[in-house]
């Protein structure tokens, strides 16, 4: 059992990966999640469902203190001051 756990860790893990060199290379006002699953090609899903792979991942970035939603346009963008300097 070990093994499956593994490599569904790296997946997430390349997952977030794509997700952050994304939206680093998006516009300074970021993207909405329907732009960041179509661009990586994980917006697709069940019936009723689409887009619940890319927004839970966000979600789970956005826990990690790596990306921030703007609540007025929705978009997703690289959190300002995440590092260690944020800290100090």
């Amino acid at each position: 059992m070990a093994y499956p756990y593994v490599l569904a860790q790296d997946a997430m893990a390349k997952l977030r990966e794509a997700i952050y060199l994304l939206l680093t290379e998006a516009p300074a006002s970021g993207l909405k999640n329907a732009q960041i699953g179509r661009s990586l090609g994980i917006y697709s899903g069940h019936v009723g469902h689409e887009g619940h792979i890319s927004r839970t991942v966000l979600a789970l970035m956005e826990a990690e203190g790596v990306v921030e939603q703007n609540s007025e346009t929705k978009c997703w963008r690289i959190r300002e001051n995440s590092g260690c300097e944020a800290e100090k």
